[in-house]
C-alpha cells in the first residue's frame, strides 16, 4: 500500500480521494479551510435555521456523474430531491417556459417549437447515461460509444446561438439560453452550445434536484465515504508549497493552475508553469442569499413552483448581458439565477420563512454592488419582493476568492470557456491531469470535464495516477 495526499476538500479532491483509497493508497486530505466541500457548503447566511448553499446549490450533473452513482452515496445519507417543476424562465409577456423531467410535456407546452425541442432532446436523453460515460471521461480516450458521442460533438461545437436558431419562438430560445449561460460565455461563441445541451438532457433525463439538508450533504457523504476506506481529513491546513507535504506515491491538487504553479515552484517544468500562468479566468459571480416571508411573489405560477429559475426575459437579453460581462462591463441587466430549494426540502425553511439563493454573472474582478441590479431583475417578474425580504447576505466577485481560492475574480466554474479551454484545459496535453512532476497531478474544475459537483474531476486525475503507480 502506497501513499497518496490530496490538497484541497472541495467535490474534486474528495472524489479523487476516494478513488485513490478505493485503489489501494493510504490517503491524507488537506483543507485550508475549517470545513471540507469547497463550493459545496451550506450554512446559516441570513437568519438562524435557514439554510443556504453557500456556491453550487442545484445538480443535475452530481445526480448523473458515473462515478459518484456508482459509490451509491445514499447509505451515507446523501438524498436528491426534485421540485415539481425543476426549470422555469419567466418571459417578457409575463408567463413562462418550462423545464420538465419528460420531454414530452416540456415540448407540448412550447407552442409551435415543440416538435423541434422534442426531435433536439428526445434522442440526447434517450442517450445521456450512455454520452456521459464519454463526455466526462478524459479528452483523450478510445471512446466507448464512439456514434452517440460524434452526433453530440456535431451540435456541441456549434454556439448556442446558432442551436437557438432552430426555433422561431421567444419561449424555447430563452429557455436554452438561460441554461446555456451557465457557461459563462458569449452565446455566439462557438462551442457554447455544449453547456445547454448537456444541463438541459440531464435535466430531462436526472431532473435538477438538490440534496436533502443542503449541498454540504454530498461533500459530507464523500467524506464518510472516504473514512469507509481508511482515508482522513485535515482542515485548517494551507499548503504553500510542496515541499511542506510528506513524502507520497501520489499527490492530487484540487486548486487552480495559478495555485499548483505558486505551490510547485520550480519543480513545475517551464512549458507547463508558463501554460498554467497563462490560464485564463472567465467573469465573475455577484452571490446575493435572501430570507424571504412567504417566498418569492413571481407573476407566473409556474415560477413559483420551481426549483430554478433563470431571469432574462429574452435570448437576446441574455446574450448581451453575457457580452457585456465578458467585455469588462457590467449590464444594465444582468443574467441572474435563482433557486427556491426549500420547495423540494422545506428542511430549510423557518414556519413561513425561506431562503433564496441567487446570484448575478458579472465582469471578472467586479468591485461594485450588484445588489440593486440583481432584485430589480427579479421584481421584474416578481413586484412587490422587496417587502418581503427579512435579511439578506451578499458575496461580492471580490469576496469569491476569500471563500474559496479557486474562484480568481469571482470565476466560480474555476476557467473560462473559451473553445481552447473546452478542449483542452488546464493546456494543451495529452495527459491533461498530469503537471509534468512525478507523481504529482491537478483534479480541480480547472480540468475535464470543468465545472459541476460531478466529481469526475478528481476521478480522473486518481486514475489516471493509478494507472502509473
Amino acid at each position: 500500500m502506497g501513499d497518496a495526499i490530496v490538497v484541497g476538500a472541495g467535490p474534486n479532491g474528495l472524489t479523487g480521494a476516494v478513488a485513490l483509497a478505493r485503489g489501494g493508497l493510504r490517503v491524507t486530505v488537506l483543507e485550508a479551510s475549517d470545513e471540507v466541500g469547497g463550493g459545496t457548503r451550506t450554512g446559516e447566511l441570513t437568519v438562524p435555521g435557514l439554510l443556504h448553499d453557500h456556491c453550487s446549490a442545484v445538480h443535475p450533473m452530481a445526480v448523473g456523474s458515473p462515478y459518484l452513482r456508482e459509490l451509491g452515496l445514499e447509505r451515507h445519507g446523501l438524498e436528491w430531491l426534485r421540485s415539481e417543476i425543476d426549470l422555469a424562465h419567466p418571459l417578457p409577456a409575463g408567463d413562462a417556459a418550462v423545464l420538465l423531467r419528460s420531454v414530452d410535456e416540456t415540448a407540448a407546452r412550447l407552442g409551435p417549437d415543440g416538435p423541434a425541442w422534442h426531435r433536439l432532446f428526445g434522442p440526447l436523453v434517450a442517450q445521456f447515461d450512455t454520452l456521459a460515460e464519454d463526455l466526462m471521461r478524459p479528452v483523450v480516450h478510445l471512446p466507448r460509444h464512439p456514434i452517440p458521442l460524434s452526433r453530440f460533438g456535431v451540435r456541441a461545437l456549434l454556439s448556442a446561438a446558432g442551436v437557438a436558431a432552430r426555433w422561431t419562438t421567444g419561449a424555447p430560445r430563452a429557455l436554452f439560453a438561460g441554461i446555456a449561460a451557465h457557461a459563462i460565455h458569449p452565446l455566439d461563441r462557438p462551442t457554447t452550445a455544449a453547456v445547454g445541451l448537456i444541463l438541459a438532457a440531464a435535466g430531462h433525463r436526472h431532473g435538477w434536484p438538490v440534496a436533502r439538508g443542503g449541498s454540504r450533504a454530498i461533500s459530507d457523504a464523500l467524506a464518510a465515504e472516504l473514512a469507509d476506506h481508511g482515508g482522513t481529513i485535515e482542515t485548517g491546513v494551507r499548503v504553500r508549497s510542496l515541499a511542506e507535504l510528506s513524502p507520497a506515491d501520489v499527490v492530487l491538487l484540487d486548486l487552480a493552475p495559478s495555485a499548483v504553479a505558486d505551490i510547485a515552484g520550480d519543480r513545475l517544468p517551464t512549458r507547463v508553469r508558463r501554460a498554467y500562468r497563462r490560464y485564463r479566468h472567465g467573469p465573475g459571480a455577484f452571490k446575493l442569499d435572501l430570507a424571504v416571508e412567504g417566498g418569492v411573489p413571481w407573476t407566473d405560477e409556474a415560477c413559483g413552483r420551481a426549483g430554478t429559475v433563470h431571469v432574462g426575459a429574452s435570448f437576446e437579453e441574455i446574450a448581451t448581458a453575457e457580452q457585456e460581462i465578458h467585455r469588462g462591463r457590467m449590464p444594465e441587466r444582468p443574467f441572474v439565477l435563482v433557486s427556491q430549494q426549500y420547495l423540494a426540502d422545506p428542511s430549510r425553511s423557518v414556519g413561513d420563512l425561506h431562503p433564496v439563493w441567487a446570484y448575478a454573472h458579472v465582469p471578472h474582478g467586479y468591485t461594485g454592488d450588484a445588489t440593486e441590479a440583481v432584485l430589480a431583475q427579479i421584481e421584474r417578474f416578481a413586484p412587490g419582493l422587496r417587502e418581503r425580504i427579512v435579511a439578506t447576505s451578499v458575496r461580492s466577485a471580490t469576496d469569491m476568492p476569500q471563500y474559496n481560492s479557486n474562484y480568481i475574480g469571482g470565476d466560480i466554474i474555476t476557467g473560462a470557456n473559451t473553445t481552447r479551454q473546452v478542449a483542452f484545459r488546464p493546456r494543451i496535453a495529452l495527459n491533461l491531469y498530469a503537471t509534468g512532476i512525478p507523481g504529482v497531478y491537478i483534479c480541480s474544475a480547472a480540468t475535464p470535464p470543468g465545472a459541476g459537483v460531478h466529481g469526475m474531476c478528481g476521478y480522473n486525475a486518481a486514475r489516471s495516477a493509478l494507472s502509473r503507480l
